[in-house]
């Protein structure tokens, strides 16, 4: 149980006694721009490994990395794609995403990381709101590419083989020229729409994107030594700035998946890998815990008995397993993206799991707060991360609610060609207005309520937050996912069962309506009965289909408000 342990707990408190690293901390030098930090960590540590897929093919070290990057702006240039120029990139997590990022971004072009998930459609209206000339985008993405698209751009290539699948010749001019970024230029231009609908290009500076490396290291420290597993979608600024920047900063190596990361895939390739770091969005270990753990201590007698009367042995063995189902390894497991259900959050504190929750938004490139690993608090998002100001705005005096605002060198340049809504979230002071409700407590740390533009205002007047009533029916058994929604002045919940819950195939049978009636009354009697007055659910209705999601897996409520 002590090797369980040191990982995350005993060599944190060892690194803090170690005055050789205190005194290297202090002299810590943080990159302006992504070309300054390409530039060093190419040099520092060009023998070591970069990066790979889990099996070890595609590696690249970091002398290497910085040949082929050199090569591929050079071929760039070569078609008159010069610095300012925008490059998109569309494909599934890979070690040649990070060549096609640094092949833009280091020598002054723009990137336009696109979300793998996304439809023909959207491709086509970032392609063409950003004025991508190049795109790197993968075979099996490529029925994504319009036809339109293709004949707009200038360069088509194959980001696994570096192969140009279109050039316009008229473009090779040999004249196209780069530049090295000073830190305020715009890096990548992020398209998001988050869980509220259109689209917005977020502009992200090399100063944005390295603060947030600052505040990464600031927050962990990591090291050449540590294997960071790569998950989520390169494209999202969460895993962007963490799982693919921080690493090559420290002069670490990043693994990833040839296959989507399902469990058959993700277990042996922890595994083999045993990585030290990993970042995840909660519904990745909310499943691990609802699906695996739950069902396996219900079954057993001995677990059950031992969490009523030994829970600390319990938990100490328990914990020991889910620790060693990752790999054995782990010192920082980031959660992001969304908010960590306080079960399963609890939970995972009384195993002592190396837990750590990031709360930011792709605005800020993203981090706003962090509760670092042994420092959080169960339902909080932590403290401000390193050089970050944050607030609360107009806080309401009996519950001391407010808008968390912040402000910084994380704040984003603004959204592409729309200064006005620019202007509806960064003030004249250079706040930037989060939309995120939240308190304060005593330590320092604060705590979400909800979004501003998902309130409810009940009968009485009070806020209501969908999200803390979500929480409760989540809870609940036979319960995958749920949203609350105002219909006629009635707060309606929409859940989504189990699979093994009901059988769909019986659809249009009366036993079938008959046992769906009786599942949504049961679970609208028992959620009401934990809810208070004001929060009360009126209906339940059964959803046959999963929701829609964002990258981080986070509901795209706007789909869902003014459905009957």
């Amino acid at each position: 149980m002590r090797k369980y342990k040191h990982p995350y707990r005993i060599r944190k408190f060892l690194v803090r006694l170690n005055p050789k690293r205190i005194v290297r901390s202090g002299r810590d030098h943080y990159p302006n721009t992504l070309r300054e930090m390409f530039e060093n960590s190419t040099e520092r540590y060009a023998k070591r490994t970069l990066n790979q897929y889990v099996d070890g093919s595609n590696s690249y070290s970091y002398s290497r990395f910085r040949d082929i990057c050199d090569r591929e702006s050079t071929r760039l240039s070569r078609f008159g794609v010069s610095a300012g120029d925008k490059v998109a990139i569309l494909s599934q997590n890979m070690p040649n995403w990070t060549v096609a990022f640094f092949t833009a971004t280091a020598f002054g072009r723009v990137a336009i990381p696109i979300l793998p998930d996304s439809s023909e459609n959207e491709v086509s209206n970032i392609l063409s709101h950003s004025e991508s000339k190049v795109i790197y985008i993968s075979k099996r993405l490529l029925p994504k590419l319009s036809e339109e698209s293709m004949q707009r751009l200038t360069l088509v290539i194959d980001i696994e083989t570096f192969e140009i699948i279109k050039k316009e010749k008229d473009a090779f001019q040999c004249d196209g020229w780069v530049r090295t970024p000073s830190p305020d230029d715009l890096a990548a231009i992020i398209y998001t729409s988050g869980t509220t609908g259109k689209a917005k290009g977020v502009m992200l500076s090399h100063r944005n994107l390295c603060q947030n490396i600052m505040a990464s290291h600031k927050a962990e420290r990591c090291n050449k030594k540590d294997r960071f597993m790569s998950i989520l979608p390169m494209a999202h600024t969460y895993e962007m700035a963490i799982g693919c920047l921080y690493p090559i900063y420290v002069g670490a190596c990043v693994y990833y998946l040839s296959k989507p990361a399902s469990p058959s895939v993700l277990m042996p390739a922890m595994k083999r890998i045993r990585p030290t770091v990993m970042c995840a969005v909660p519904l990745i270990i909310e499943k691990v815990y609802r699906k695996s753990l739950v069902p396996t201590v219900d079954k057993s007698r001995t677990l059950t008995w031992m969490r009523k009367t030994l829970p600390w042995l319990f938990y100490r063995l328990v914990g020991g397993r889910l620790y060693k189902s990752f790999g054995g390894k782990l010192h920082f497991f980031g959660v992001g993206g969304s908010k960590l259900d306080s079960t399963v959050e609890a939970f995972l504190k009384k195993c002592h799991f190396p837990y750590a929750i990031g709360y930011g938004l792709t605005e800020c490139a993203p981090l706003v707060c962090n509760a670092m690993v042994g420092r959080t608090s169960v339902g909080s998002i932590g403290i401000p991360s390193y050089k970050v100001e944050v607030r609360l705005d107009n806080v309401n005096p009996e519950t001391g609610e407010g808008e968390i605002v912040c402000r910084g060198d994380n704040v984003m340049l603004g959204y592409y060609k729309d200064p006005e809504r620019t202007m509806q979230v960064i003030d004249d002071d250079g706040w930037f207005h989060t939309n995120d409700v939240a308190v304060l407590d005593k330590y320092g740390n604060y705590y979400i309520k909800g979004r501003l533009n998902n309130t409810i205002l009940g009968p009485s007047g009070e806020n209501i937050y969908p999200e803390e009533i979500e929480q409760v029916i989540n809870n609940e058994d036979g319960v995958s996912e749920s949203l609350v929604v105002e219909r006629d002045g009635k707060l309606v919940a929409l859940v989504k069962f189990e699979d093994n819950v009901l059988d769909w195939n019986l659809e249009g049978e009366e036993k079938f309506y008959e046992e769906l009636e009786a599942r949504q009354k049961a679970l609208k009697d028992r959620i009401n009965k934990l809810l208070g007055k004001n929060s009360q659910v009126s209906q339940v209705d059964a959803m046959k289909e999963p929701f829609e999601k964002s990258a981080t897996q986070k509901i795209r409520r706007f789909l869902y408000k003014n459905k009957k």
